[in-house]
């Protein structure tokens, strides 16, 4: 690990322009994978940010829906009442990500920065477009059993972590951040990036940003909606495929559906054609096969991963029928329903 210098501010403000004193500094809060980053010296920051200081560890009421402060750890967010009340999708999801220890530590803003979990990032003795832009992509063509199959490139062909996020994104959370240009809000689903031809920017952040909240809207999914992952172990296991299903029925109609894969892509995956597809139709499973066929029809599998596209497929039709039948996946025994 580097030797790095420390500042601890205390406003957004200050925060912010500590950054912009330094671009290569980082903000670190609960440093779960930051910590980790440079202990394998893939990151290597001259100064870190300490912002655990910064009032932003509330959960607020806010126009119908919930404010959720960056420095709410995923423990205190899970565990919310409010949260296990009126977004229990987003509960379950956290619950059936990380350990609890490491839930106990995480923020809401460091869980939406995570870098991915592929072997050749974390590598730093072979060629990584991530971490050094131009040097290739090691995974094409190597050990790519837990890469994507959805919105890749030539460049990158990595996936997002992180279990919230897809339940964010089903959500259609907004993500609001403050920077040298001000505050401004970013639509959750603009705020990560594939990875194309640059693949080392992760999210639509703009240079000197901190994010300070993400906002839920009213519309909360409290019956028909499922966190499903399927992993290689039944914890502490990245996923290989998991689905955030959220539906609003009309008797067995589906009046609203909400779908996100994680796993799968550089970012948390939606396909608003699948969702237009399942508005108005009956909740069959016919119904959820062609959805998933749907999202999956431009899958693209490498050398040693193409089981996910059958993994895939039944997990999103597995998913959408616990939504239907309002059975969600248990968190604590995670074995499939």
């Amino acid at each position: 690990m580097n030797r790095f210098d420390y500042v601890r501010p205390g406003t957004v403000a200050e925060a912010v322009q500590a950054l912009g004193a330094d671009p290569a500094a980082r903000f670190i809060a609960g440093g779960t994978n930051l910590i980790d980053l440079m202990k394998y010296d893939v990151e290597k920051p001259g100064k870190l940010i300490d912002i655990t200081r910064l009032p932003l560890g509330e959960i607020e009421e806010r126009d119908g829906g919930l404010r959720i402060g960056a420095l709410v750890t995923n423990a205190a967010l899970a565990y919310d009442a409010r949260i296990k009340e009126r977004y229990p999708l987003l509960s379950s999801a956290i619950l059936a990500g990380a350990s609890a220890q490491l839930r106990n530590a995480a923020s809401t803003g460091g869980n939406l920065l995570q870098r991915t979990r592929c072997y050749y990032f974390y590598d730093t003795a072979t060629p990584c477009n991530k971490r050094e832009p131009g040097t290739g992509c090691s995974a094409i063509g190597g050990v790519n059993r837990i890469h994507a199959i959805l919105g890749a490139s030539d460049q990158c062909i990595a996936t997002h972590p992180s279990d919230m996020c897809v339940a964010l994104a089903a959500l259609e959370a907004t993500v609001q951040v403050s920077g040298p240009q001000g505050d401004r809000a970013i639509p959750f689903a603009e705020f990560h990036r594939l990875p194309g031809d640059e693949p080392s920017r992760d999210t639509n952040l703009a240079p000197g940003e901190i994010i300070v909240a993400i906002d839920l809207p009213a519309q909360t999914f409290t019956t028909h909606y499922t966190y499903l992952k399927l992993r290689d172990r039944l914890s502490y296991a990245f996923a290989l495929v998991s689905v955030a299903a959220a539906l609003e029925l009309d008797g067995q109609t589906i009046r609203t559906a909400r779908l996100a894969l994680g796993g799968v892509a550089h970012k948390p995956w939606r396909n608003g054609e699948a969702e237009a597809l399942l508005q108005g139709q009956t909740a069959t499973r016919k119904t959820f096969e062609a959805a998933a066929d749907l999202i999956l029809r431009e899958a693209k599998p490498q050398s040693t991963n193409g089981f996910k596209i059958e993994l895939a497929r039944r997990a999103i039709v597995r998913g959408l029928e616990q939504a239907a039948a309002g059975t969600p996946q248990s968190q604590s025994d995670k074995r499939i329903q």
